[in-house]
This record gives structure tokens, sequence and C-alpha cells, in this order.
């Protein structure tokens, strides 16, 4: 058993620590205010120049809904394009249609559009009307991964349905835990839901570096950032697991000589 761990990144400096830190992907987005949206082709560039652990950005044309016009789904075809010459891994996105169902046409379209890239499947699945039937679109649709908290707010709160995602997914897809996933929870969630690859924010506010803000604007200049220690005690924690797992499987196979 091994275990993988995405990292959000909202700036480079998330970037740099998440790779340094050891984190097996990013998921690269801007506007953590907003739940992330598609972050800017200056920025997805550089990320790639600064890090070679893989890069998924989000492709979320605005905040709100999932329900996309035409033009932003062409906003979103443009993205997935640029993201493919800029050499990322994957991208991140997802569709619905008004009544809560996964928009199967419009998904296929932008995965068949981003191969060779991965695609995973974002927590617009914590908005559908039913998980199971919606699973069974993504992996129609060719997803490698969906993330979701499984319906609810925090993954943990949601660690049933994801066990139940996990199980009937029978590893044609990753599904990935996300949302409040910390290293105070780790090990609860792998073994509440089995999921083999799981996704944090890590975050922390930072303050901003001005000598001068002026005290009349009423405004929060904090920005977001990575908790380098968090990740790396998830990691650890992992790590741990995934050795303590191995020693266990080794030690219910039968003896060679027996």
């Amino acid at each position: 058993m091994s275990f993988q761990l995405e990292v959000i990144a909202f700036n480079i400096e998330s970037c740099v620590i998440a790779e340094r830190s050891g984190a097996n992907r990013i998921e690269l987005c801007d506007n953590p205010h907003d739940g992330g949206t598609t972050p800017s082709l200056g920025m997805i560039q550089l990320a790639r120049e600064k890090t070679t652990i893989q890069l998924f950005p989000i492709i979320r044309p605005r905040a709100g809904d999932f329900l996309y016009s035409e033009d932003e789904f062409s906003i979103m075809k443009r993205d997935i394009r640029a993201c493919k010459e800029i050499g990322c891994d994957g991208v991140v996105f997802g569709i619905l249609n008004p009544d809560g169902t996964v928009d199967a046409r419009r998904t296929m379209k932008l995965v068949e559009l981003a191969y060779p890239l991965e695609v995973t499947f974002h927590r617009a699945f914590d908005r559908v009307e039913d998980p199971y039937d919606s699973l069974e679109i993504i992996i129609e649709a060719g997803c490698q991964r969906i993330l979701t908290s499984g319906c609810k707010p925090t993954a943990l709160e949601g660690a049933f349905t994801i066990q139940q995602l996990v199980k009937q997914a029978d590893e044609r897809i990753i599904v990935m835990p996300g949302s409040g996933v910390r290293s105070s929870n780790i090990l609860d969630l792998i073994k509440e839901t089995g999921a083999k690859e799981f996704h944090t924010s890590a975050r922390i506010s930072t303050q901003s570096n001005m000598e001068y803000q002026n005290p009349l604007m009423n405004e929060n200049l904090e920005s977001i950032s990575l908790d380098e220690s968090e990740i790396k005690k998830i990691l650890s924690l992992l790590k741990t697991e995934m050795i303590s797992s191995q020693d266990a499987d080794g030690a219910m196979a039968p003896r060679k000589d027996a």
C-alpha cells in the first residue's frame, strides 16, 4: 500500500514549499477566498519552471456554481490547451447540469482535449444530487480522479460516503478525500475511507510586509501560504502507516517453507 499527498497552492512560494516538503502533487489555484479559480498564464508558467513534481492547475473561470455558459466553456478549453503547452501534468475541473447531475457531454470533451494530461474532477462533485450515479458518469468520461469531501463540508464528516465511493470505484478511478484533511485526522481518514490519495490545503495566513498601511482603508492584507511543518507531519504519518501495513501484510503471508 502506498499513499500520495496533493497540496493546494495559491502562489509560487507555496509551490516551492510543497515540493520542498515532499508533496506528490500541486493543485495550483488563484483566489483562495472564492474557493479557487484558474491561475494566470504567467503563474502557471513560473510554477512549472520552479517545480518538478506533478502540477495540476484548476480550470475554473469564475467563482460561484459549476453551471457554465458556452463562453465560459470556451475559456476552459483555451486554458486547458495552455496547460498542455506549458507542460503541466494534469488539470482539475468540474461541470454540472442545472438538475445537479454531471455534465457528461462537456466533461468528456474536456477530458479528450486534455489528453494525455490527467484529469481530476473537483469538488463540484460534492454538489451533485446522486454521488453514486455521478461516479459512474465521471468514470465513463475518462477522468482519473475525483476530489471529494463525501458531499459534506469536510472529508471527515463525509467519510462514510467516501468509503462507499472507494468501494464502488473498485480501482477504476481514484477517489481522493479533501477538505479539512490535517495531520490530526489523516489516520482516521485512512481507516474510515480506504483511500490512498489525500488532498490538503495545510494553509496558514501570512501578514503583509508593507511598512505603511493606510489606516483609513478597511482591508485585510493577509495572504495564504502553506504550513511546511504540517505537510511534513502528514507525510510522515502516511509513511508510517504504509510501513505498518506492509509489515502486517508480510506477517499474514504464508511462509515458503511451511
